[in-house]
């Protein structure tokens, strides 16, 4: 079992959304964040004053998935979430050791 974490932009997440499901992916957990990376931000000007945003709003989407879904759900996740800019984002995959879920008692991929 791996999980799955995306940090996307926050217009990508209903495209998304669409095109994991699908494939048959329903349950994900969403996470509005901020961050940055090569883009370091942007500047604004408000008030007539010029001042730097550090922190880009960014949305973070983890899923848990068997192994055999793996690929399916990065390909979908990659095509859906890219514009071809900088900022589009990231997917970071992680080893799952063990699943539960609570209301059943269900482990790993039953849980899933």
């Amino acid at each position: 079992m791996k999980l799955i974490t995306a940090i996307i932009k926050p217009f990508k997440l209903e495209e998304v959304r669409e095109s994991l499901d699908k494939i048959g992916i329903t349950g994900m957990t969403i996470t509005e964040v901020k961050g940055f990376g090569r883009q370091k931000g942007h500047t604004e000007l408000y008030r007539g004053a010029e001042y730097v945003i550090d922190f880009l709003p960014k949305i973070k989407v983890e899923i848990a998935v068997s192994l055999d879904q793996l690929e399916n759900v990065v390909t979908a996740i990659s095509k859906s979430a890219s514009t071809g800019k900088i900022g589009d984002g990231k997917i970071f995959i992680t080893s799952l050791d063990q699943v539960i879920r609570i209301r059943t008692g269900e482990t790993d991929e039953s849980a899933i």
